[in-house]
């Protein structure tokens, strides 16, 4: 009953809960901003070998950032696992849990490069691309699929760490494997004179550097308090049916984003760019609200396994605070630098039409998302997977008739910005009504 409860919290247990929230969610937005900067450097060094190179890096990188975004329920139920045993006192059981975790990603991982190396050429070729392009895109793809476990031990064991209620390990580890990303490239792309392949490598190295970083972490950790390491059926599998539900919103959530792509290519060339710019800001403002998201997870894991239903009430009516706040300057600032920001994509007059009403839509629906990012964050912290899972079919089911309309009805991208604002009002009320029933709200080591 986080968004209904009348009263408010004393200043001193706000001053607490923000002192929890900061300190777990700016080292988290940090880590989430260097996240995407690894495909800018890549695409920077690889554009110098031409134009063919970064067009198979394009291709390849978009199968490869799908395949593994997938499965970012490795971190986000890890988190909320790990947090309940921190709250309960039980660090032995915590980390073990998140060994499980780990054993579960590289599992995927395996099955993943057994899957990707034999078929690159024909995913390669389902994506569309050029004749020019194929081959830079196989080598990319069937050399990088290579670090693929490394990436989803990454995710793992990130959320062991947030559900210690560290962000800043992830932090270091994010920028250190970039700074090591960007030379390796350069220096076996361009020093060793291995081309794309290069590029492709010395990502894989740097990814299996910081898994190493992490695995250290972890296992000293594991050791310092008694936890074993060994694989354990049982809990791996528990992992997979906790991470189950995580999986299908996320799948439905990417869904809504391909729906939203493919209506503005239907709209036509201009809108279709306008799309992608708009769509680029909205995943940098979503930095910042999942990053408040991220600190909803550990925190509300926490107090709900300390068997504290009154502060994990609290904490959860903090944070929508805090997103609604966040969301409303995000708007405002979108509204303010709109002019400024989509001449540094492009100077064609079309696409700036195009754009410009869409971004006001874009910023009006900040608050709204700032709610939907801290709720979503809440109920995975509390363990709520299948709700939310639900959730985002219904989402979905609304979404698509609603979005394949706009090419009909007229309205261009501001329209179909406008069905992606019904989504997050959708997601939104959905949220709202299980924070208001408190049925999130169970108790106990384990949910």
């Amino acid at each position: 009953m986080c968004m209904t409860q009348a009263s408010a919290a004393p200043k001193a247990a706000r001053r607490r809960h923000d002192r929890e929230i900061v300190a777990l969610a700016v080292p988290a937005f940090g880590a989430l901003v260097v996240e995407p900067l690894f495909l800018m450097a890549d695409s920077a060094i690889v554009g110098h070998l031409g134009t063919p190179q970064l067009a198979g890096l394009g291709v390849a990188s978009a199968l490869l950032t799908t395949a593994v975004s997938i499965f970012v329920f490795l971190a986000y139920a890890t988190t909320a696992a790990v947090a309940r045993r921190v709250g309960a006192g039980d660090l032995q059981a915590a980390i073990r849990q998140g060994m499980d975790g780990i054993w579960l990603a590289l599992l995927l991982g395996a099955a993943i490069i057994a899957v990707v190396v034999p078929t690159a050429p024909a995913l390669v070729e389902l994506f569309g691309a050029s004749d020019t392009a194929t081959p830079y895109a196989t080598t990319y793809l069937r050399i990088s699929a290579l670090g693929i476990p490394a990436m989803l031990v990454v995710l793992a064991a990130s959320g062991v760490l947030r559900g210690l209620q560290d962000t800043k390990t992830p932090l270091y580890v994010a920028i250190a494997g970039f700074i090591a990303n960007g030379a390796l490239n350069v220096s076996l792309v361009y020093g060793a004179d291995l081309g794309i392949a290069g590029s492709a490598w010395g990502t894989v190295i740097a990814q299996c550097g910081m898994a190493a970083v992490y695995l250290a972490v972890v296992v000293r950790g594991a050791r310092k308090h008694g936890a074993p390491l060994r694989p354990d059926a049982a809990g791996i599998r528990a992992c997979a049916q906790a991470g189950a539900p995580l999986l299908i919103r996320t799948l439905s959530l990417r869904a809504i984003l391909v729906i939203a792509t493919g209506v503005a290519a239907r709209l036509g060339d201009a809108d279709i760019a306008a799309h992608q710019i708009i769509l680029g800001l909205w995943n940098l403002l979503a930095f910042a609200l999942d990053a408040i998201a991220i600190a909803g997870q550990a925190i509300i894991g926490r107090h709900l396994g300390a068997g504290d239903a009154q502060r994990a009430r609290e904490a959860c009516r903090r944070m929508v605070e805090w997103g609604i706040a966040v969301g409303v300057v995000l708007g405002v600032l979108v509204i303010v630098t709109r002019p400024l920001f989509v001449p540094l994509f492009t100077s064609d007059s079309m696409v700036k039409d195009a754009a410009l009403p869409a971004l006001i839509v874009v910023a009006i629906s900040q608050p709204v998302c700032g709610i939907v990012y801290v709720l979503d964050g809440v109920l995975m912290g509390a363990g709520d997977g299948p709700y939310l899972a639900r959730a985002m079919l219904v989402t979905l089911a609304i979404f698509t008739p609603a979005a394949l309309l706009v090419p009909v009805l007229g309205g261009g991208l501001t329209a179909l910005w406008g069905a992606m604002t019904l989504m997050m009002a959708m997601r939104m009320l959905t949220l709202w009504l299980r924070s208001r029933s408190g049925r999130w709200i169970v108790t106990g080591a384990t949910r």
